[in-house]
């Protein structure tokens, strides 16, 4: 069975980070092991505090992975401190990890801070170079890129930006704000959109840390790049369409709509 690493934080409410990417990565058929960078406190309605993973433990996380199950792929989610970002680079670097995809969490969905404005630096100079793909939305790829982003057009500048500036293929994500559902993969000097369809769902909590997971996911079981953002998007879109409606504020999407198994039977006596 192939196998997939997550490096992320942890969401109580088990929308998005580590608990979305775990249950993303079990219904894409891969062995899911994770390193927690951070727990959270938090909820549909937004973070309530941040309790950091001291460097020396998340070492020790990544290297306890890595000495006994080689991970095929590997996820970066919330990182939010320099210190965590520098032990992260060279312990994937020291493995010589590969399929490392980075969705560079800056916001969370409900407009909540979850990285520090130094370790933004940070993440561009020690896990972009790594990385084989980052996934940013529109407010991070404006980060990155320092370009406003507004339509399609400049989706592709951004992109295009990011890309040769730090060597790195780029999955820029639409969203609602943009262009509906399309996302745009710009690599090797070129670019592509995937389209989507509009799902009228409100509740997107977590739908960044899904789509990186299950692109890890593809990765890891031998899918080619296109390949594998293709995959993620249908499944990420099948997630959503099942309408799932939980909590009071953007709730989560439904990971295991797609579940079919005895064990997953409920008792409607």
């Amino acid at each position: 069975m192939r196998t997939a690493l997550s490096i992320a934080g942890s969401d109580s409410c088990g929308g998005a980070g580590i608990q979305a990417d775990i249950k993303t990565m079990t219904m894409n058929g891969v062995y899911a092991m994770s390193a927690i960078t951070a727990l959270t406190a938090q909820n549909t309605t937004g973070v309530r505090d941040i309790l950091e993973s001291t460097p020396a433990f998340l070492q020790e996380q990544i290297d306890a992975v890595f000495e006994d199950i080689f991970p095929d792929a590997v996820k970066i989610g919330m990182v939010s401190s320099v210190e965590l970002i520098d032990v992260i680079s060279k312990r994937l670097k020291y493995y010589n990890a590969k399929n490392i995809v980075v969705d560079p969490v800056m916001v969370a969905t409900s407009g909540a801070s979850l990285m520090r404005t130094d370790a933004v630096s940070a993440l561009i100079e020690g896990l972009l170079p790594i990385a084989d793909l980052i996934t940013p939305n529109i407010c991070e790829a404006e980060i990155l890129s320092g370009v406003t982003i507004a339509n399609k057009d400049d989706m592709i500048r951004a992109s295009e930006l990011i890309s040769k500036t730090y060597g790195v293929t780029v999955l820029c994500k639409g969203g609602h704000s943009v262009s509906d559902a399309d996302d745009l993969l710009y690599y090797n000097g070129d670019y592509e959109w995937f389209t989507g369809e509009r799902i009228d769902n409100p509740n997107t909590h977590g739908t960044g840390c899904t789509l990186s997971s299950a692109i890890a996911s593809n990765l890891a079981k031998g899918f080619e790049l296109t390949d594998s953002v293709r995959r993620a998007k249908e499944y990420i879109s099948g997630a959503l369409a099942s309408g799932l409606d939980l909590g009071k504020g953007s709730g989560p999407i439904k990971h295991n709509f797609d579940l079919v198994s005895r064990f997953a039977d409920e008792n409607n006596i």
